[in-house]
C-alpha cells in the first residue's frame, strides 16, 4: 500500500511538473494550490522531486554547453581575424559617407525646394478648387445686394433660396459662409419690413388717388351710356347700323353711306384717345412684389389678413362723408368718386391676384358699404332744398350705380333709394313752385286780360289753351275772361311737369311707370301746393270781392285746362290714357274747392261788409217822428249791393258742367246779404243797451225796411223766383207792421194760427220791443202825451205786455 501511494504521488508530481513547465506563468498558481491540497507533507516531496528536476536540467544544459563550446571558440576566433579588415572596412564607409554627404548636399537642398514647390502647386491647386466652389457663392451674394438695393426683392428672394438649397452646402464649412447663411435671415426680414411698407405707403397712396380712379370711372360710364342713348336715338331714327368695336377700345359707328357724320367726328376724336383704366392711375406694383415676397416667404396668409384688414378700414373712411356734403354738389361728386374708386381698385386686385381678395370679400365689403351709403344720402338728402342739387345727386347716384354695375357689384338697392330721393326731389319742387305761385298771384292785377291785336291774342292762347268762339268773333281791342295769372300758371305747371321728368332720366324705369311718377308729382302739385296757395290768397285781408270773383273765373279756366296738361303727358310719355291703372289728374276737385272757398269768402267778406254799413247807422231812437226818407248809411249800403252784384255778371257761365255756377254764386250771394242785413236790423231793435224807442224812431226804420224790401224786389241777382228774395225780409216786415198798425187784438187773436197775419213774430221778440216802448216816464214824450190824453191805451198796452207775457211763459214752460 505505502509502495502504491508513493507510486501514485510520483507520478502526481510528474504531471505538476509537467505542466509548471509547459503552462503560462500568469497560470502555476492553481497548479501549486493543488500540491497543498494533496497529502500531508506532499510539499516535501513535491520540492524533492523539483530539485531532482532541477538538477536534471543543469546537467542537460552543461552537456549541452559542452557539446557547442568548441564552436564557439572557434566563431570567436573568426570574429578576432576580421576586427582589422571590418576596421578598414568601417574607415572606407566613413569616407565613402563623408564624400557621398558632400555630394548630395545639392541634391538635398534641391529635393526640398521642388518639394516645397510640390506643396505649393498642390495648395493652389487645392485653393483653386475651394475658390471655383467659393466664388459662385461671392457672385450670388453680390448679386443679392445689388437686387436689394435696386429694390428687386422678389428676384433677391429667389436668388436667397439658390443660395441656401445649392451654394452654401457646398462651402458650408468656410466661416463667410456661416455668417452669409446666419445673415439670409435678417435678410428676409428686412425684405419684409421694406414690402410692408411699401404696401402701406401704396395704401396710403390709393386712399389719396381713389377720387381720381372713381372720377374717371364714372366719366367713362356716363360716356358709355350717352353713347348707347345716342346709339338707340339712331337706330330710332333709323340711320344707324351696328358698331365695329376694335380691339384696342376705341368704336367706330358706320353710317349708311360710310362716312362718319360731323356729330361723330368729335366723339371719333375722344375715341382716339386712350381709354385710362384703374391700372393706368395706379401703380399696383407694391401690392404684387408684397403679395409675391409674402407667398415665397410662406407668409400670404398674414399678408393677405392685414391687406383686407386695412381695406376695410379704408372703406369706413372713404364711407365718411364730410358735414357740409349736402350743400354742394361738389360734396357728393367728390363722395361718390372715392367710393367707385375704392371699389374698382378692389375689383382690379380681385381679378389681378389669385385669392388676395375673394369675391365673398367684395361682397362682403360692398354690402356694408351700401347700408352705409343709402344711410348717408338719406341722411343729407333731406337738407337739401334746392331741386337743382337734389337732380345732380340723383345723376351721381345713376352714374355710380350704371359704374359699379359694370364691375359686378348688385345696385338694385341703390335704384330703390332713388325713390327715396325723387320723393325728396318733388319735395322740393313743390317747395320752389309755391314760391312761384306766391309770386304769380301776388303780382297778378285780377282783372280780365286785355287783348289789342290778333298778335297778342295769338300769343295769349299759345300759352294757354282758350277756346270760346263768342270772344273770337269780337272785334279787337277785347278782353279775356281770365286773369294774367290763369297763363302763367299753366306755363308753371308745365315747367314742373318737365322739372320732374328731369328726375325720370335714366333710371331704367318703363314709359308706364314714368307716366305715372309724373302724374303723381302733378297731382301733388295742383292738389296740395297749388291748391294751399289759393287757399292762402283767398284768405288774404287784402283780396276784395272783386279779386274773389275773378279767383273764381281763373280756377274755372285752369280747371277747363287740365285735360290739356293730361295731353301734356301723354305726348312726352306716349303712354294713352286709356290705359289700365293710368293716374288721373285731380285738378277738377283741387279748383271746385278753391271754388268754394273763394265762393265762402265771398259771402263772408259781403256779410263783413254790411256790418261795416250797420255800425254807420245812427238812429235818434227818440225822435218824435221820421225824417220821411230812408237813412243815408241804409241807401249807402244798398247802392253798394246792388254794384257788387253787378260784377257777379262777369262769372263764367259756359255750356258745360259749371252752366249754372254762376246763378248759383250770385244767387246764394245776394240771398246771404239780404238774410245777413236783416238779422243785423233786427239784433239792432233788439239790443239791450237800447232801452227806450220811440214810435218815430219805428216810423224811421220802417222807412229803412222798406228800401231793403224794393232792393230785393228790383231782381238785383236775376234768377229768383216770384218773392224769394223779399221773404229774406219777412220778419221785421210783419214786425213793423205789427207795431205801426197797432194790431195786437189781431195778433193775440190768431196766434198760432197758420194762416195768422203776424205768422213771424215772435211773442218774445214782440214783448222786447213793446217793453222798450212802455215805459213813458223815462223822457218818452210820446207816452206823456197818451198817459195825459188816453189812459185808455196805456192800459191796453200793460194788458198786451201781460198777455205777450203769458204767451213766452207758456211757450217755455
Amino acid at each position: 500500500m505505502a509502495d502504491n501511494e508513493t507510486l501514485e504521488c510520483v507520478t502526481e508530481h510528474e504531471r505538476i511538473l509537467q505542466e509548471i513547465e509547459s503552462t503560462d506563468t500568469a497560470c502555476v498558481g492553481p497548479t501549486l494550490r493543488s500540491i497543498y491540497d494533496d497529502q500531508p507533507n506532499a510539499h516535501k516531496r513535491f520540492m524533492e522531486k523539483l530539485d531532482a528536476r532541477i538538477r536534471n536540467h543543469d546537467r542537460e544544459i552543461e552537456k549541452m554547453c559542452n557539446f557547442h563550446h568548441q564552436g564557439f571558440v572557434d566563431a570567436i576566433t573568426e570574429l578576432l581575424k576580421v576586427r582589422a579588415d571590418a576596421e578598414k572596412l568601417m574607415g572606407q564607409v566613413t569616407d565613402t559617407n563623408r564624400r557621398l554627404q558632400d555630394a548630395g548636399r545639392d541634391v538635398t537642398a534641391q529635393t526640398e525646394e521642388v518639394i516645397c514647390c510640390r506643396i505649393q502647386q498642390r495648395n493652389m491647386a487645392t485653393t483653386v478648387e475651394k475658390l471655383q466652389l467659393c466664388i459662385p457663392v461671392l457672385e450670388m451674394y453680390s448679386k443679392l445686394k445689388e437686387q436689394l438695393d435696386s429694390k428687386r426683392y422678389y428676384a433677391a428672394l429667389k436668388t436667397m433660396e439658390q443660395l441656401e438649397n445649392v451654394y452654401i452646402p457646398r462651402v458650408s464649412q468656410y466661416r463667410f459662409c456661416q455668417i452669409m447663411a446666419e445673415n439670409l435671415p435678417r435678410l428676409r426680414e428686412e425684405i419684409k419690413e421694406i414690402s410692408m411698407s411699401d404696401l402701406k405707403d401704396f395704401l396710403e397712396s390709393i386712399r389719396k388717388h381713389s377720387d381720381k380712379v372713381g372720377e374717371t370711372a364714372m366719366r367713362q360710364a356716363q360716356q358709355h351710356r350717352t353713347f348707347n342713348s345716342a346709339v338707340a336715338k339712331q337706330v330710332h331714327t333709323g340711320h344707324y347700323s351696328k358698331p365695329v368695336y376694335s380691339l384696342s377700345g376705341r368704336t367706330h359707328t358706320h353710317i349708311s353711306n360710310g362716312l362718319l357724320t360731323d356729330d361723330d367726328a368729335g366723339d371719333e376724336e375722344e375715341a382716339d384717345e386712350e381709354v385710362l383704366t384703374a391700372q393706368d392711375l395706379v401703380d399696383f406694383s407694391p401690392v404684387y412684389r408684397c403679395l409675391h415676397i409674402y407667398t415665397v416667404l410662406g407668409d400670404r396668409e398674414t399678408f393677405e389678413n392685414y391687406y383686407r384688414k386695412q381695406r376695410k378700414k379704408q372703406a369706413r373712411l372713404v364711407l365718411q362723408p364730410q358735414a357740409n356734403m349736402h350743400e354742394t354738389v361738389e360734396g357728393y361728386r367728390r363722395y361718390f368718386n372715392q367710393i367707385v374708386g375704392f371699389f374698382v381698385v378692389e375689383d382690379h386686385i380681385l381679378h389681378a391676384t389669385r385669392g388676395l381678395v375673394t369675391r365673398v370679400f367684395t361682397d362682403e365689403l360692398w354690402n356694408m358699404a351700401l347700408s352705409k351709403i343709402i344711410a348717408v344720402l338719406r341722411t343729407h338728402s333731406s337738407y337739401c332744398d334746392d331741386p337743382d342739387l337734389v337732380l345732380e345727386l340723383k345723376n351721381l347716384i345713376v352714374i355710380c350705380a350704371d359704374t359699379l354695375q359694370g364691375y359686378g357689384f348688385p345696385v338694385n338697392r341703390l335704384f330703390d333709394l332713388l325713390f327715396e330721393v325723387r320723393d325728396q326731389y318733388n319735395e322740393t319742387l313743390l317747395k320752389k313752385w309755391a314760391v312761384v305761385f306766391r309770386e304769380i298771384f301776388e303780382s297778378d292785377n285780377y282783372s280780365p286780360i286785355p287783348v289789342e291785336t290778333e298778335e297778342e291774342y295769338k300769343l295769349v292762347t299759345s300759352r294757354f289753351p282758350f277756346h270760346d268762339p263768342e270772344i273770337e268773333k269780337q272785334d279787337f281791342p277785347k278782353k279775356l275772361p281770365m286773369s294774367q295769372s290763369v297763363p302763367q300758371i299753366y306755363i308753371q305747371v308745365k315747367e314742373f311737369i318737365y322739372a320732374s321728368l328731369k328726375f325720370s332720366e335714366s333710371l331704367h324705369r318703363s314709359s308706364t311707370e314714368i307716366d305715372d311718377m309724373l302724374r303723381k308729382s302733378t297731382n301733388l302739385l295742383l292738389t296740395r301746393t297749388l291748391s294751399s296757395c289759393l287757399q292762402n290768397l283767398i284768405k288774404k285781408p287784402h283780396i276784395g270781392l272783386t279779386e274773389l270773383v275773378q279767383i273764381i273765373i281763373n280756377t274755372t279756366h285752369l280747371e277747363q285746362a287740365c285735360k290739356y296738361l293730361e295731353e301734356f303727358i301723354t305726348n312726352i310719355t306716349n303712354v294713352s290714357p286709356e290705359t289700365v291703372h293710368t293716374t288721373r289728374l285731380y285738378g277738377l276737385s283741387t279748383f271746385k274747392d278753391a271754388r268754394h272757398a273763394a265762393e265762402g269768402e265771398i259771402y263772408t267778406k259781403l256779410n263783413q261788409k254790411i256790418d261795416e254799413f250797420i255800425q254807420l247807422a245812427d238812429y235818434e231812437w227818440s225822435m218824435a217822428e221820421s225824417d220821411g226818407r230812408a237813412s243815408g248809411y241804409l241807401m249807402d249800403l244798398i247802392n253798394f249791393l246792388r254794384s257788387t252784384f253787378q260784377v257777379f255778371t262777369h262769372l263764367p257761365n259756359n255750356n258745360n258742367d259749371h252752366a249754372s255756377m254762376s246763378g248759383k254764386v250770385a244767387q246764394t250771394a245776394c240771398m246771404s246779404a239780404c238774410k245777413h242785413l236783416s238779422t243785423s236790423l233786427m239784433q239792432m231793435l233788439l239790443d239791450t243797451e237800447l232801452k227806450q224807442i220811440s214810435m218815430g224812431a219805428i216810423q224811421q226804420f220802417n222807412l229803412d225796411v222798406m228800401q231793403c224790401e224794393l232792393f230785393a224786389s228790383s231782381e238785383p241777382v236775376p234768377g229768383f223766383q216770384g218773392d224769394t228774395l223779399q221773404l229774406a225780409f219777412i220778419d221785421l216786415r210783419q214786425l213793423l207792421d205789427l207795431f205801426m198798425v197797432w194790431d195786437w187784438s189781431t195778433y193775440l187773436a190768431d196766434y198760432g194760427q197758420p194762416n195768422s197775419k203776424y205768422l213771424r213774430v215772435n211773442p218774445a221778440t214782440a214783448l222786447a220791443l213793446l217793453e222798450k216802448m212802455k215805459d213813458t216816464n223815462k223822457k218818452n214824450n210820446i207816452f206823456s202825451q197818451f198817459r195825459k190824453n188816453d189812459r185808455d191805451k196805456q192800459k191796453l198796452i200793460e194788458t198786451v205786455v201781460k198777455q205777450l207775457r203769458s204767451l213766452v211763459n207758456g211757450m217755455s214752460s
